[in-house]
């Protein structure tokens, strides 16, 4: 009887070790399918392990399978940002070209923008899926360009989404980049002029666009800026009628006539004329007539007083 315990160990132990890294790679897709995320990161791991010394093209497939399906276990199943930093930076590093890194720093990006406001470090890792020539290059593009907006870096900002205007011509993105450029320059001194054209070159080459509603507001805000009221008005009524938030560009059409109607001339005199009548002192009170009126007596009381 314990020869036979010890043959059928034997013979368990013998099948454990004929398990390869991709019967531990459907294991573990089979834990995180049944929400069992624990047994899915002993799985990942073990066919890490088995496959750490060779780097065989077909070796290294799996690794980086295994090592993303790891990192997207700690983010997506348990939230463990930590952890999952930890492998997709692993998994950077051990198999740089694979598919599996160039969406492993997309989702690195965000983690790092997101939970350690390490905004240069998002940008190192977008860049570096860029020279990938991405299939949402346009996309990827425009984050960097955000993230330079953020970091108040405005001259790269605008280098950036004048790059992917010309870089992704037909996406669906160079209208918002087009806006980001303009309100970059918009951000920088003595700049002014020049956002008001990139402001209209948007509204020319996309008039349909949702943002060319946004652009006009900003130009009247310019013209506004410079004491150009009258003008900044007429922009502003025609924002109105596609602008998103109406009552936002009417309260700017509100306060621009209330500045037009407090620099008028006729305006000024009328309030220098009000503050005038409200600092004049009040009239003298009129004496009275009669020591009876001085006592408080009426008039008739006090010609009662004097025979009359």
């Amino acid at each position: 009887m314990r020869r036979l315990v010890l043959a059928c160990a034997l013979l368990a132990a013998l099948a454990g070790c004929r398990d390869t890294p991709a019967d531990h790679l459907q294991r573990a897709r089979d834990a995180v399918f049944e929400k069992r995320p624990d047994e899915a990161l002993v799985e990942y791991r073990k066919a890490v392990d088995l496959l750490r010394r060779d780097d065989t093209p077909p070796s290294l497939v799996l690794r980086a399978r295994a090592l993303k399906g790891a990192a997207d276990v700690y983010w997506l199943e348990q939230r463990k940002v930590k952890e999952a930093v930890s492998v997709y930076k692993e998994l950077l590093v051990q198999c740089p070209e694979s598919p599996e890194a160039l969406e492993a720093r997309i989702i690195l990006a965000e983690l790092l923008r997101v939970h350690y406001h390490d905004l240069r470090g998002a940008i190192d890792q977008l860049t570096a899926a860029l020279q990938r020539n991405p299939p949402q290059g346009a996309e990827l593009h425009y984050q960097v360009a955000k993230l330079y907006f953020e970091l108040a870096d405005y001259a790269q900002c605008e280098l950036e989404a004048t790059r992917l205007a010309e870089r992704f011509a037909t996406s669906a993105y160079v209208d918002d980049a087009l806006f980001l450029r303009a309100q970059a320059i918009q951000m920088m001194e003595g700049r002014r002029q020049e956002a008001s054209r990139a402001y209209a070159d948007l509204r020319t080459r996309f008039p349909d666009s949702e943002l060319a509603a946004h652009a006009t507001v900003e130009m009247g805000r310019l013209r506004a800026e410079t004491g150009e009221n009258e003008k900044a008005i007429e922009l502003w009524v025609e924002a109105l009628k596609a602008h998103p938030d109406p009552a936002l560009v009417q309260d700017y059409i509100s306060r621009a006539r209330r500045r037009i109607a407090d620099t008028t001339p006729g305006s000024i005199g009328e309030r220098a004329k009000a503050f005038d009548h409200a600092q004049a002192p009040p009239p003298p009170a009129r004496p009275p007539r009669t020591s009876v009126e001085a006592a408080g007596g009426t008039a008739e009381e006090a010609s009662r007083d004097h025979g009359d």
